[in-house]
């Protein structure tokens, strides 16, 4: 997907879509490189690189939250929910001929719903951005919980030095990586880069499991807890702060009528949705229970941040140097894949109206310094992944993947919803309203206990 050239003068109207499609011209008075039609696998790759980010890193402590066995059955739960939400999606834009979320939600909902849709977009991916940032924090310059310091690469290679600390490295990290990165108006010239990001993340995925098998032989491993233990200490509250994490690892929504409108033959959405969701929860089931094997009741919540300590097996600081560095650059290199819809998204919140950003180079070099601003004050001022994903997974997130897609087959303004599409997509807001609001009301009180013992 790319931007082409043309005339300042067109402007946006409501049903625009938020991300642009393919070659067709006059949509946006713009044109894009024409292809023939992505093919199964190649959509597969580029819906299971919108779903596999940051969120892979904390699924280790929800697994540590909730058991193996519930987090299991819960990461599998919320897979399933997801390929439905997403049906819904695409039946009813496949009917209406709509070939955007956004566009979706305001023939459905009107003005309103277009901007609630592409604030929930900004929102989700500015949080998932700084969760971004933070993780490359925490992996090159170490970061400290309950009191204990885990080092960072850069600190374990060079000792503490004022050049390696969060805020310079972050800086230089900003500066020299990503502003290049996001400075490009085609998402088809990052491609390269996502390819590289997701062989990275293979890369971690098979050393963790890799080393916990060995371990496991070894019988060096712990014996993990099958169900959450409930006590004076553990609320059955505090189980629900696991629910946004989860909903987080599995929005692509934004990016799925991207992926369907570059299709010849439509009819493989369904299948390609399907195969993606397979292949992110075999991972995400896979990097949580054989972390958490590895880490026991230490896995912390970015549990890259673990990686500094003895594996009790053969070379293992480099292993430890491999598994982190190689999924710090993955995160870099995603980093501005998820930066191009947030862009959009925020452009079009500000500037309705307005011709496409790319083609105003000073208001796309203002709003991207101003982003990249944002997220990074941000990233040094957060604690940890956690309370980044608990904000954003049961807020915007939570919008985005289930009560959006459920509310809009509830209207049904296209005439495909059958009664057990409106049971499930009741159950479905029912379930997310909940859960969030419990989440977020016990994260509430733990930040306020958390300042009462300082």
């Amino acid at each position: 997907m790319g931007i082409g050239d043309a005339s300042p003068s067109e402007t946006r109207d409501e049903a625009m879509p938020l991300l642009p499609f393919k070659e067709e011209q006059g949509i946006l008075g713009y044109s894009i490189h024409e292809f023939n039609g992505a093919s199964f696998s190649g959509a597969v790759f580029n819906l299971s690189t919108t779903i596999v980010g940051a969120g892979i890193m904390a699924l280790p402590a929800s697994i540590k939250m909730l058991g193996i066995v519930p987090g299991i059955l819960m990461i599998v739960l919320v897979a399933f929910l997801t390929e439905a939400s997403i049906d819904m999606l695409l039946r009813c834009s496949h009917e209406g001929e709509i070939t955007s979320y956004g566009r979706l939600m305001g023939d459905s909902f009107g003005r309103w719903g277009r901007i609630a849709l592409q604030a929930s977009v900004v929102i989700n991916n500015l949080g998932v951005m700084i969760v971004y940032m933070i993780i490359i924090g925490d992996v090159l310059s170490g970061t400290s919980t309950n009191g204990v310091h885990h080092r960072g690469v850069f600190e374990g290679w060079f000792g503490s030095q004022l050049w390696n600390s969060r805020p310079v490295v972050l800086l230089a990290t900003t500066i020299f990586v990503f502003a290049p990165l996001v400075s490009f108006k085609k998402l088809d010239s990052l491609k390269y880069t996502s390819a590289i990001s997701v062989a990275l993340a293979v890369v971690f995925v098979v050393i963790t499991a890799g080393i916990a098998i060995v371990r496991l032989i070894q019988g060096t491993a712990e014996i993990p807890k099958l169900f959450p233990k409930i006590d004076e200490n553990n609320s059955i509250w505090e189980l629900f702060t696991a629910v946004p994490v989860l909903v987080t690892a599995y929005i692509c929504h934004y990016n799925v009528h991207s992926i369907d409108n570059e299709l010849e033959d439509r009819t493989q959405t369904k299948p390609i949705v399907q195969t993606s969701l397979a292949l992110c929860s075999t991972v995400y089931v896979a990097t949580g229970l054989f972390a958490y094997l590895l880490f026991g009741e230490g896995t912390l919540s970015d549990v890259l941040a673990n990686f500094d300590s003895d594996l009790r097996i053969p070379f293992s600081d480099v292993f430890n140097d491999v598994v982190r560095v190689s999924y710090v650059v993955h995160v870099m290199l995603v980093f501005p894949i998820v930066f191009f819809a947030l862009r959009l998204n925020f452009d079009g919140l500000l500037f309705p109206t307005s011709g496409h950003i790319s083609l105003d180079n000073r208001r796309f070099t203002i709003i991207s310094i101003s982003l990249l601003v944002v997220i990074y004050l941000a990233a040094n001022f957060i604690p940890s992944i956690w309370d980044a994903f608990q904000v954003t997974g049961a807020t915007a997130a939570v919008l985005i993947g289930f009560i959006f897609p459920a509310m809009i087959i509830l209207r049904d303004s296209y005439g495909v919803a059958t009664k057990r599409d409106k049971i499930l997509a009741v159950t479905m807001i029912v379930l997310a309203v909940l859960s969030n609001l419990v989440a977020l009301y016990t994260d509430a009180l733990n930040i306020i206990y958390r300042k009462a013992e300082v």
